[in-house]
This record gives C-alpha cells, structure tokens and sequence, in this order.
C-alpha cells in the first residue's frame, strides 16, 4: 500500500485563507502563503488551494497569489477555483501548481475534463466533487447529488456516477468533499467516501468534518480513501499533522515521516 497522503487545505476568498461551515459564514484564517509554508515545514505531503469564490464570482483563478504560494511551499500543490478551459489550466500549472482542480466547469461541460487530461495528462487533473446526502426512504441505500458554485445550486446528478465519468473522462484523482460535514467537525462521511472508491480506479482525497486523528484513520480504513484533507483543525492548530500521521501509523496506515523540529 502507498503512503497516504495527509493534505491541509486552503479556502482562499479575497486573497485571503477562510473558513467556515458548509462554504458559509466564512472567517479569515491567515496569508495562504505563509500558511502553505508553515504546513511545508510541519510535514504536510501536499497542499490544496481552493480559489472558493472564482466560480460564484465568474473570474479566473488568482495566479499571483498561488505564485507567490508555490514559491514557499515545497510540497506538491493543487489549485482549483476558476479553471474553465485548457488554456486556464496551463496558466495554473506556469503558476507553480502540479495539479489542476475542476469542479463547477467540469460539471457544465465535463469534455473539459478530458481536453485537459490529453494535453496535461491525467496526473495533473483532479475533479473536485461536491457532494450532499439525499433523502432516501426507510431502508434504502443512502445517495448523494452533486452541488456546484460552493454549494450554491444542485444541477441534478448523482455523485457516484459523476465520479464515474469523471475517471472515464481522463481524471488522475477525485477530491469528494461531503457538504453535510464540511466544518462540522462531525468526521468524514465514510459511506460516501466507500460508495466512491469502490466503484473507481484512482485515488481519492476525503474531506469535509474531520475533528481529530481518529477521523483520518476513518476516512482510510472505513472510507477507503487514498489521502485525508483538512482545514479548521490545522489552521487553528487543535491538531497537528504529526499527531495526525503517528494516529494513522498506530493504525497501520502506512505515512510518510513528519521531518524533525529544527533545534
């Protein structure tokens, strides 16, 4: 098994890192650079930008301010927010990012998604999933609809079979976040997390609710997710990434060693 990939999360909104409770009541969380860096430092493996108010507000991503993040963290980094064609993509990726993002564009034209994957490759392409729990009757298998626009409008579609044609289309990995949970602190939703990962061949990153390490350990073992995310609990340090990875270890996921405070 790979090492699972522990990610902190940055909501960015005004060129400022945010958060809130399902994409609402948004608080200023600190400079996404200087954050970036510091979770460099503290053994994060990878680091997602979210540019959460690009689609809502019909603008492109803000390059300068993921440039001048790349530029401080030396750790793999995924941008979304705002990417709507190949050539927007291409600008992200000058910018500093490894990995490109896309939710609401590719929900309105998911052959983005496969433009994208045949000029950057799939590695590059992540397709970010939005994902709210449906009202079933008694006895039924739970379901979810996708949401777009930070969780503003539901065009219809079922989560799982998105993810499905997501991966069909060209994407390398799937970031399947539950709005039920996001900033809950409630714990991730492992039965969306499994009901997508046993139905794809790539990676999935889970988020949304994580309240502590045995989230995570949750999130891998019952969710069967390839890599864990999270925002609050980092950015207002109630956890750290080391106490997060040596809960995982003590579970036996296998992660990557949290480099040594300098003396």
């Amino acid at each position: 098994m790979l090492s699972v990939r522990v990610i902190p999360c940055l909501d960015v909104a005004g060129g400022r890192v945010v958060k809130g409770t399902r994409f609402v009541d948004l608080v200023d969380a600190g400079d996404p650079a200087e954050l970036a860096e510091r979770y460099a430092g503290e053994g994060a493996d990878e680091i997602v930008f979210l540019d959460i108010s690009a689609a809502p507000e019909g603008r492109t991503t803000l390059l300068d301010i993921v440039e001048r993040t790349a530029r401080r963290a030396f750790v793999p980094l995924t941008v979304g927010g705002g990417v709507r064609t190949p050539s927007e993509m291409r600008d992200v990726l000058r910018a500093g990012a490894d990995k490109v993002s896309l939710n609401t564009a590719a929900v309105a034209a998911p052959d983005l998604v496969r433009r994208c994957a045949r000029r950057f490759g799939s590695q590059a392409v992540v397709v970010a999933i939005d994902a709210r729990r449906i009202g079933r009757p008694p006895g039924e298998p739970p379901a979810w609809e996708v949401v777009v626009k930070g969780g503003r409008e539901a065009p219809g579609l079922d989560a799982v079979t998105w993810a499905e044609q997501a991966v069909e289309l060209g994407a390398g990995e799937l970031l399947v976040t539950s709005i039920d949970r996001d900033g809950t602190q409630q714990g991730y939703d492992t039965a969306l997390l499994r009901a997508i990962t046993d139905r794809v061949p790539v990676p999935v990153v889970a988020s949304g609710g994580a309240a502590g390490p045995p989230d995570f350990v949750a999130a891998v073992v019952e969710g069967h997710a390839s890599a864990v995310l999270a925002a609050s609990i980092f950015h207002h340090r109630r956890h750290s990434i080391a106490s997060v990875k040596a809960a995982m270890a003590a579970a036996g996921i296998p992660v990557r060693s949290v480099p040594e405070a300098a003396p």
